[in-house]
């Protein structure tokens, strides 16, 4: 829980970051200014992107810590496996963030840096769920999920269409995109998760680790929403011929970013519980005869 809260922070000191322009104010990496322990002055965009910098070695070090204390003391195989996972995925995120500073913003680099964020924020998230004391203990309610499409694809579905608009937003904001496929893309997302949501709570409304996750993403779909509109109209619209950042601009698009990671693992964990209290009955497909053997 406190990588994933620090992971969370993490995603917040990089949207400022970018929201700020400062993405080069330490021109150099793996050092800052030369140095690899010396803080510099923490002045105009140096301040954004060298807190950033200490952010994430922070969060490499408590990865490490949790990839040892996992393979040690988790019996789990695969929790084991997935701690190590977390731990090289920490590893990329830090070469691709160094990569954005050595090829001055390339927005591909960048934009794979911001998904990659997110992803290793979800992976935090799921460790802390798996090795929570409910999920190790509780004797899941299963409710077998006969409609097509089934709950769980829809899931599956709406973490794809995030990821799409995760990577369409972050071109946009590394100026590698245009704004209009990450504003039209936006629509395919809110259809998809009210979508799933509504399956869930219609349906499942009885699981509560169905239904909790389910009204969380529900709830930030219609946040996220209305942050997407704030942060187009103060950085597209009224900030247009802005020659730096400005405060709303800053505050609505981080608080965009902020949000849409917090969708993002509560469609994670929605899948999740999917997968395990409502799994798709596949026996439904079987010939009848194979159902019942009386009938052959």
């Amino acid at each position: 829980m406190v990588l994933a809260c620090w992971t969370f922070l993490l995603i917040i000191a990089g949207a400022l970051v970018t929201s700020n322009d400062a993405g080069l104010s330490v021109p150099d990496w793996p050092t800052s200014f030369g140095s690899l322990y010396k803080i510099p002055k923490l002045v105009g965009g140096v301040k954004f992107e060298h807190t950033h910098r200490m952010i994430a070695q922070v969060a490499g070090l408590l990865t490490i810590v949790l990839a040892v204390w996992t393979w040690r003391a988790e019996k789990r195989r695969w929790m084991r496996i997935l701690g190590w996972g977390a731990l090289g995925t920490v590893i990329a995120q830090g070469i691709l963030g160094g990569l954005t500073v050595l090829f001055y913003l390339p927005p591909p680099i960048s934009s794979a840096h911001a998904a990659l964020a997110q992803t290793f924020f979800c992976i935090a998230v799921v460790i802390a769920v798996f090795t929570g004391q409910k999920w190790v203990e509780e004797q899941p309610r299963v409710e077998f999920d006969t409609r097509r499409p089934s709950l769980f694809t829809l899931t599956l579905l709406s973490i794809f269409v995030l990821y799409v608009q995760l990577i369409l937003g972050a071109m946009f904001r590394h100026h590698g995109l245009s704004w209009w496929p990450h504003v039209v893309h936006a629509v395919v997302v809110s259809f998809v998760l009210a979508w799933t949501a509504v399956r869930a709570l219609t349906v499942y409304s009885n699981i509560e680790a169905v239904r909790r996750p389910a009204i969380v993403m529900l709830s930030l779909v219609i946040a996220q929403l209305c942050l997407g509109f704030t942060a187009f109209l103060t950085r597209v619209s009224w900030g247009r011929d802005s020659v730096q950042p400005e405060l709303p601009m800053v505050i609505s698009t981080v608080t965009h970013v902020a949000v849409g990671a917090l969708l993002l693992a509560s469609a994670v964990i929605l899948a999740i519980q999917v997968w395990r209290h409502a799994p798709v009955a596949f026996e439904e497909r079987l010939p009848q005869a194979q159902r019942d053997p009386s009938a052959a």
